[in-house]
Parts: structure tokens; C-alpha cells; sequence
């Protein structure tokens, strides 16, 4: 035990703040609520994203497919509602996107997780379009003939020829934009998401010293993405090896 008079180390000064922010009143599960909160809304936004991301590429590459001609009306006013989307979303930033979500169109709303969860499906979406689109592309034209030849309309040509080849191109695109996204998770605190850097947040509030409580959350980010790379790089591996046979 220190006497009142001894004084205190730098070492004993980090160890105390170690313990408020981590151990004192089990403050460790208030990390871990955020953490489940974080995989939370990074599951959701995923999913939005990459359904929305392959709906808007598929039709845009579509439009941009039709042969002089044969220009389908359908298609071009999808086009240009999608068009005028990924350039409002790509445009603005995620921060006031969010605002504009929780504080205005679902002001109501308490579910604030679900809210962050949907803005950034709807953000990550516009980036996915883009870069499922440029995959899409990047298939020579001639794959697509050979589908319409073995009698297969344009979505099963896109299913079983076009979207298998694309994938494998932009995997490593397609896992920089995943693990954004589960960075980005971090801003929805602005709406009172209850994720990592609220708890972070919440922590410093009690003990007026942000260093460990930021350290930890960094530390926390930084091996979920580690994870999460980790399992592109197993995925990317095994699409090579199904390559090879």
C-alpha cells in the first residue's frame, strides 16, 4: 500500500487509469455491448449494401449494354433515379447523412442501431454499385453473347456467366469497402448509437481520462479488422484454388 505521502509513479498512474477504464464495476462489458452493437449494424449495412450495390449495377450495366436501337424506357428511367443516387450519396458526407436520418426522416425513431444501420447500407451501396459495376464491365463481351447463345435471358447470363467471373476481380475492391464500413460504424455515436465509441464515451464521462478508453476502442477496431481480413483472405485463397481445378 502507498503511504499519503509517497509519491506516484508514472507506472502506478497508468495502471489506476487502466483499471477505471476496463476492470473498476466491470466496465469491460460496456466494450463488449459495444462491440455486439458494432457487428450488429456492420451485418445489417452489409447486407443492404451488397443488395442494393448489385440491384443498382446490374441495371445501370444493363442500361449501358443496350445495343444502338434497342434502348429500353424502363431502363433508362432506372438509370437516372440510380444515376442521381450514387452521386448524391458518393457526394455528401457519411456524418451529415446520418443527421439527416436521425434527426429528420426518422427524428421518432428510438431504434437508433437500426437507423445507423440502414444510413450506412444506403451509403455502402452507392460505393458497391460502383465497384460490382466496374466488375461487370470488365467482363468481355463475348461472355455475354455466349450465355444469349446457350439460350439464357440476360439475368440467368448475369447469375451463372457474368457475376461468378466479376466477383473474383472485385473481391479485394468489394473487402476495402466492407471493412470501411465496419470502421464507419463508429459515427452513428452522433445519433446515439450504443456502439463501441459510445461506450468508449460513456467510460470517459465517469472518469474524465479519454486515453485508455480511445486506446482500447482503437485497439478493438483494429483486430475486428484484422478478423475480417483475415476471412477475405481465406475466401480470396479458396477462389484461387477453385480456379486451378
Amino acid at each position: 500500500m502507498l503511504s499519503a505521502n509517497e509519491p506516484v509513479t508514472f507506472w502506478q498512474r497508468l495502471y489506476v487509469y487502466f483499471y477505471q477504464a476496463f476492470i473498476y464495476k466491470d466496465r469491460w462489458q460496456q466494450y463488449l455491448n459495444g462491440v455486439k452493437t458494432t457487428l450488429f449494424v456492420t451485418a445489417i449495412a452489409l447486407l443492404i449494401g451488397v443488395i442494393l450495390g448489385l440491384i443498382v449495377a446490374i441495371v445501370r450495366t444493363a442500361h449501358d449494354q443496350q445495343r444502338l436501337g434497342h434502348k429500353n424506357w424502363l431502363l433508362g428511367l432506372l438509370n437516372s433515379i440510380f444515376q442521381v443516387y450514387v452521386t448524391v450519396i458518393r457526394g455528401t458526407p457519411m456524418m451529415v447523412q446520418l443527421m439527416i436520418m436521425g434527426f429528420v426522416i426518422f427524428a421518432t425513431s428510438k431504434d437508433f442501431a437500426l437507423v445507423g444501420a440502414l444510413t450506412l447500407g444506403i451509403n455502402s451501396g452507392a460505393y458497391t454499385a460502383e465497384i460490382i459495376r466496374g466488375g461487370l464491365m470488365s467482363v468481355d463481351a463475348g461472355q455475354t453473347e455466349a450465355g444469349r447463345s446457350l439460350g439464357l435471358n440476360y439475368m440467368d447470363t448475369m447469375r451463372f456467366i457474368i457475376v461468378p467471373q466479376a466477383v473474383k476481380a472485385i473481391l479485394p475492391s468489394l473487402g476495402n469497402e466492407f471493412i470501411v464500413l465496419l470502421k464507419d460504424t463508429s459515427l452513428i455515436s452522433v445519433i446515439g448509437g450504443k456502439e463501441l465509441i459510445y461506450a468508449a464515451r460513456g467510460v470517459i464521462s465517469r472518469t474524465y481520462e479519454p486515453m485508455f478508453p480511445f486506446l482500447g476502442a482503437a485497439f478493438i477496431y483494429l483486430v475486428l479488422v484484422m478478423v475480417f481480413t483475415w476471412l477475405l483472405g481465406i475466401f480470396e485463397r479458396r477462389l484461387r484454388a477453385s480456379d486451378r481445378r
